[in-house]
């Protein structure tokens, strides 16, 4: 299984970027049946959640993006969202995506998201 994640690039403060994460050679049904989540970590700092979705499509979000980020997934694709809005410079960091079934965890190699002012 891997979790290719893309979309990340470089922005102004107030600009808007897609992330991507496919999932290459999952079965549909551990796609669909798992918790599916964005992270992100900036330098020098921890991994912190920035928005997950349930298998039943319930979403959660970190206070800092809310209003600003939209996680999404389409199930037949296998593939997981998040489109970033009024990006600011705090949102500078490197972004995961997660897939958490019930037997296990998977992750993403990361992709880069850089906010300038």
């Amino acid at each position: 299984v891997q979790l290719q994640a893309s979309g990340g690039g470089s922005v102004q403060a107030g600009g808007s970027l897609k992330l991507s994460c496919k999932a290459s050679g999952m079965i549909w049904s551990v796609f669909s049946g798992s918790r599916i989540g964005w992270y992100r970590q900036a330098p020098g700092k921890q991994r912190d959640l920035v928005a997950d979705v349930t298998s039943g499509g319930s979403t959660n979000y970190h206070d800092s993006v809310k209003g600003r980020f939209t996680i999404s997934k389409d199930n037949a694709k296998k593939t997981a969202y998040l489109q970033m809005n009024s990006l600011e410079p705090d949102d500078t960091a490197v972004y995961y995506c997660n897939v958490e079934s019930s037997s296990q965890d998977y992750w993403g190699q990361g992709t880069q998201v850089t906010v300038s002012s």
